[in-house]
C-alpha cells in the first residue's frame, strides 16, 4: 500500500494507524499546491479531489478520506482492536467520533490556513474550536482514550487536528484532561515512528 502525504497535514492520522496496525506500506509527499507527488506523478489522476490522505491499495484501488482509510487500515488488522468490529454499536460510536472530529474540529481549523480569511470569521472559529475541546475534554475525564482503555483510530485523527492547536496559539493545557490525553498519545511508539518519518520530530 502507498500513502499520500503531506508533513504535517490531516494524512498524519492513517500514516500513525499504519505504524499501530504493522501494515507493510510506503509513503509519498504530495505537493498541494502543484498538484504534483515526490516521484513526479499527477497527484489529480491519484485523486482527483486534490488533497490528502490517499490511499493506494496493491491492487491499484484507491481509498480517499481519512476516517475511511483509517477504519479500512484498522479492518486489516483485527487483532489490534484499532477499531470495534463491524456492526457492533461500538463500531458506530467510532464513526461518531471520526464524524464530529471532522467535521467540527478540522474543518474549523481550515480558516486559520486561508491568508483571505477576515479577522472576526477566525475569531468565530476560535470560540467553536474552544467550544469543542471543551466538549472533547469532558469526554475524556476518567478515559485514556476516546473510547476508553483501547487507542484507536479516532484517537490518531484527534491527536493529529488537535496538534494544530500550537498554530493558532491555543493552548490546550486550559483543558488538563486534553492536554494530557495529547501527551499520551504522543508518547505512544507508532506516534513517534510517523511524525519522526514526516520530519516532524
Amino acid at each position: 500500500m502507498k500513502l499520500f502525504l503531506k508533513p504535517g497535514a490531516c494524512s498524519l492520522s492513517p500514516h500513525i494507524v499504519l505504524e499501530e496496525a504493522g501494515l507493510k506500506y510506503e509513503t509519498e509527499v504530495v505537493d498541494l499546491q502543484t498538484k504534483v507527488t515526490a516521484s513526479g506523478a499527477d497527484y489529480l489522476k491519484i485523486n482527483p479531489k486534490g488533497y490528502v490522505p490517499a490511499l493506494q491499495l496493491d491492487n491499484g484501488e484507491v481509498i480517499t478520506e481519512g476516517p475511511a482509510i483509517v477504519q479500512y487500515l484498522a479492518d486489516q488488522a483485527p487483532g489490534k482492536k484499532l477499531a470495534p468490529a463491524n456492526g457492533t454499536i461500538e463500531r458506530y460510536k467510532l464513526q461518531g467520533w471520526l464524524t464530529f472530529i471532522g467535521t467540527e474540529i478540522h474543518k474549523t481549523f481550515s480558516p486559520f490556513f486561508n491568508p483571505a480569511t477576515p479577522a472576526e470569521w477566525k475569531a468565530t472559529c476560535r470560540a467553536n474550536l474552544e467550544r469543542r475541546f471543551g466538549y472533547v475534554a469532558e469526554q475524556l475525564a476518567g478515559k485514556d482514550y476516546l473510547m476508553g482503555s483501547d487507542f484507536s483510530v479516532a484517537d490518531a485523527y484527534l491527536f493529529t487536528v488537535a496538534g494544530w492547536a500550537k498554530y493558532i496559539e491555543l493552548d490546550l493545557s486550559q483543558w488538563p484532561a486534553l492536554a494530557a490525553y495529547q501527551a499520551r498519545v504522543a508518547a505512544r511508539p507508532a506516534v513517534v515512528a510517523a511524525m519522526k518519518a514526516e520530519g516532524l520530530l
